[in-house]
């Protein structure tokens, strides 16, 4: 999980299954997102759903963000071009590092070159929830939890539950992979 993945080609072998595979992972875990290096591959490749957030939200959120209704989207060998607007907090939490949720400071917007699963190239800039979740899982493909973000004391005073999610220590409706 600490590594900068790498760009594949169509050729990649079981792409199909492995994108097929990751939706129903993320759906099963609860997840808006999940990145490669969640399931073991050093690939720069990651799914997002933030049409689920919106389609899940409190009376009192509907209309706050710019991008809703959300999308549903495939990005691979992603690279991000540049961000833009003001930073803003909201409260992040990670399949990867369970039961913890911490406010974490992303741009408004960022814009992305990527291919989708046809490897039709994009760059679009994206904003709101959907950029918020993009940043999120592009981070992962770049060797980066959402921890990191943290302040030093924050991340001291959550050692302990970290400690204990990297020894497996906890009860999950999902699987886990530790490192040896």
């Amino acid at each position: 999980m600490r590594k900068v993945c790498k760009d594949i080609t169509p050729d990649y072998p079981g792409l199909e299954k492995l994108i097929e595979d990751m939706w129903e992972t993320m759906y099963s875990s609860n997840g808006v997102g999940l990145a490669a290096p969640q399931i073991n591959k050093e690939v720069r490749l990651f799914v997002i759903d933030s049409a689920q957030v919106f389609a899940n939200q409190d009376e009192e959120d509907k209309g706050k963000y710019a991008d809703d209704p959300g999308i549903k989207q495939v990005f691979i060998n992603a690279h991000i071009k540049e961000f833009n607007g003001n930073e803003w907090s909201y409260n992040e939490g990670c399949l990867s590092i369970p039961k913890i949720r911490e406010d974490v400071k992303r741009p408004e917007e960022v814009t992305l070159e990527y291919v989708d699963e046809n490897f039709e190239p994009h760059t679009e800039t994206f904003v709101g929830i959907t950029a918020r979740i993009i940043q999120h899982e592009y981070d992962h493909i770049e060797g980066k939890l959402f921890i990191d973000y943290l302040k030093p004391l924050r991340k001291k005073m959550l050692q302990g539950k970290l400690n204990d999610i990297s020894k497996g220590k906890l009860k999950l409706d999902y699987k886990m992979m530790y490192a040896k």
